[in-house]
């Protein structure tokens, strides 16, 4: 029965659901002309942190959203990928790409060394192993000095090009260069959720045991989710190096990790939009209220706590309580068992 006491959040996301081509469309050509709208390097490195937070927060909204486990410590996953994508590029001379691939190998087999306590453990004793984890990476880049240059860090992080020609942020190439790497890791993150990989981690979050006993290999599956968060978390890793170009071991510490999770809690858990919605606030927020000084952090306390008061779910999170999206065959299958009960599409249910 629909329930006529709809939120303003689920009327928008019902319109926005039945005119999806067109807002994409528009969507897509302010995007393309922002650089050119705004005109000001300031606004746009803004934009550009916002846009790679929102792959942080795309990485562990498939760990966190998705699978149900809590990570406290990624910014470790975020200071792997910077510092070997950083390293491969002044020591290696590797251009960007490769360099970022080789941050995301090593990102991804630490996370299989991660995600096997997860095995054993979760919920509290998970996160803090993940906790432990941030921690002991940030101590190895401030001790390993020969290696990541100690607490000096690493200086002249040369930019990301491409057959010569830099992306940086005067140029507006970092504005589009992460722009394509947001939508390749929105596409991948949503491919994987509307695949049988993205229903099995979802049926892990919703309850290990029921799963175990539909046949599901919870173990390979935690892993993997592992590995996928990690990878992610290491791409947006690379790219903050290469926007900043200097990195030391205070650059990823708890307040990372902290400020990641707190993007997925307040965009909404198990939800895409989400991260975008989340990363745009508290990314842009303190931004806009420097006026506040020193009480800018209060206020984005402040909203915080309201938020897990008023919506816990947060801000898109309700979507993630709908049923699982079926595709067009498989709807055109059911309705063909029973002609005179058709199912309606799932964009036209609303509980």
């Amino acid at each position: 029965m629909k329930n006529k006491n709809k939120s303003f959040l689920h009327e928008f996301e019902v319109f926005t659901e039945k005119y999806k081509k067109i807002i994409s469309l528009a969507l897509t050509a302010v995007l393309l002309a922002l650089p050119f709208i705004l005109n000001n390097q300031y606004l746009l490195t803004v934009i550009v942190k916002i846009g790679i937070y929102a792959i942080f927060a795309m990485g562990l909204n498939m760990l966190t959203g998705y699978t149900g486990l809590v990570s406290l410590g990624h910014a470790g996953f975020v200071a792997i990928g910077a510092y070997t994508a950083s390293l491969c590029a002044v020591r290696l001379e590797l251009n960007f790409f490769a360099a970022t691939l080789c941050g995301m190998a090593v990102a991804g087999l630490i996370g299989v060394v991660l995600g096997l306590p997860t095995l054993r453990v979760s919920g509290t004793y998970l996160s803090i192993i993940t906790l432990g984890f941030g921690e002991i990476i940030k101590m190895v880049a401030m001790n390993w000095s020969s290696v990541t240059n100690g607490t000096l860090g690493i200086k002249n992080i040369p930019k990301a090009s491409l057959f010569g020609v830099p992306f940086t942020i005067s140029n507006k190439g970092m504005y589009y260069l992460t722009l394509v790497f947001v939508v390749l890791v929105a596409i991948f993150c949503l491919a994987i959720v509307r695949s049988k990989l993205g229903r099995a981690l979802q049926a892990i979050r919703g309850d290990e045991m029921a799963s175990t006993m539909m046949g599901i290999n919870i173990t390979n599956y935690k892993i993997f989710a592992f590995v996928i968060s990690a990878c992610i978390c290491a791409l947006g890793g690379s790219l903050y190096a290469s926007l900043i170009g200097y990195i030391d071991p205070n650059t990823f510490n708890f307040d990372v990790s902290t400020m990641i999770l707190s993007v997925v809690i307040l965009g909404g858990m198990g939800t895409i939009r989400g991260m975008f919605v989340g990363a745009g606030i508290l990314i842009a927020l303190p931004e806009v209220s420097r006026f506040l000084m020193e009480y800018r952090f209060v206020l984005y306390g402040i909203i915080l706590v309201v938020m897990m008061r008023f919506r816990p779910q947060g801000i898109l999170g309700w979507k993630s309580t709908l049923p699982y999206r079926l595709t067009k065959n498989v709807q055109e299958k059911i309705n063909a068992m029973d002609e005179n009960a058709p199912l309606k599409l799932w964009q036209e249910t609303e509980e």
